[in-house]
């Protein structure tokens, strides 16, 4: 199996007994996949990037993480869907992938995600945290911020963000952004005075042969210096701010996690950026010997030498 024009982490793969184990790539920055020489279908684990956290809105909303899908047979994709069904490739061909960078901060409402993508398969960009409504839809929904209502997750992909409420006074609070795996959490009726709330869970997956949490929804804030901010979504969601930080905390790169929502009753934070999002592929493995009569398929082997995707 081979990787062209940059852009992947790392191929981990061996030879043993005429066998070529798995081949597991992982893309952190767009590049190219070139599949091996006799590989038919793929499992694929495709995250974009999360939504910005909101700011200055007298609790602003924490970002929704990027869009979450899964073809890894017993694992769970984003919005409590099942995995979907495996990718098929062409063998010693190159596929395009794309890694969607995370919404930016800004000192209103927060900026969506951008998609990632692989053989048509596209996950949607995570919903930025709200300033003052609407509320913004995406992969997970971006937390709210006077608004009734978080922005709405795609189907298969992510889950709502977190109501808001305004009651005047210190009495705000935003929506926590949606994870992949969990609903962000809703300022409550009444709402508790200067109180942020917690992004949702994004999910884990152990493509890689270690399980790992990615596209958790960002934490939103209260309002005023002394507010609890709300925590980040287990998996790369950021914890919401308050004035006493000029900036919140930024999505972790690579897991399509929200950024922080910043209250800003001052007038001058910013919300916390989306982390970038990340595919990973895993080929299965090949054998070159016929299981039959035992005897090394040197046409397999030959179609992999060819074709650059044998090592030895």
């Amino acid at each position: 199996m081979a990787s062209s024009n940059g852009g992947f982490v790392g191929i981990d793969y061996e030879v043993t007994a005429g066998t070529q184990s798995a081949v597991i790539t992982t893309f952190n920055s767009s590049g190219t996949l070139t599949t091996a020489a006799r590989t038919t279908a793929v499992q694929y684990v495709i995250v974009a990037g999360g939504g910005a956290g909101g700011a200055n809105g007298n609790g602003s909303g924490g970002g929704g993480a990027g869009g979450y899908r899964s073809s890894v047979p017993g694992e769970a994709s984003g919005g409590g869907a099942s995995a979907e069904s495996l990718s098929s490739v062409s063998g010693a061909t190159g596929y395009p992938v794309v890694i969607g960078a995370g919404g930016a901060g800004s000192t209103s409402d927060g900026a969506r995600g951008s998609v990632s993508s692989f053989n048509s398969v596209v996950s949607t960009g995570g919903g930025g945290g709200s300033f003052v409504g609407p509320e913004k839809p995406g992969g997970s929904g971006g937390g709210a911020s006077y608004s009734t209502s978080g922005g709405s997750g795609t189907s298969g992909q992510g889950f709502n963000g977190g109501a808001s409420k305004y009651n005047g006074g210190s009495n705000n609070g935003g929506g926590g952004g949606g994870g992949a795996s969990e609903v962000g959490t809703s300022c409550p009726t009444p709402a508790l005075p200067q109180r942020g709330y917690p992004g949702g869970d994004g999910v884990a997956s152990s493509i890689t042969g270690s399980s790992v949490t990615r596209a958790g929804g960002g934490g939103s804030c209260g309002r005023f210096e002394n507010a609890v901010i709300g925590a980040g979504g287990a998996g790369g969601g950021a914890a919401g701010a308050n004035p006493v930080s000029s900036t919140a905390n930024a999505g972790t790169a690579n897991t399509g996690g929200g950024g922080g929502g910043e209250d800003g009753a001052n007038g001058t934070g910013t919300g916390g950026a989306g982390g970038s999002g990340v595919v990973i592929i895993k080929e299965p493995a090949v054998s070159f010997v016929d299981n039959t009569s035992g005897v090394w398929d040197m046409n397999a082997l030959y179609d992999n030498v060819k074709a650059g995707t044998w090592v030895s």
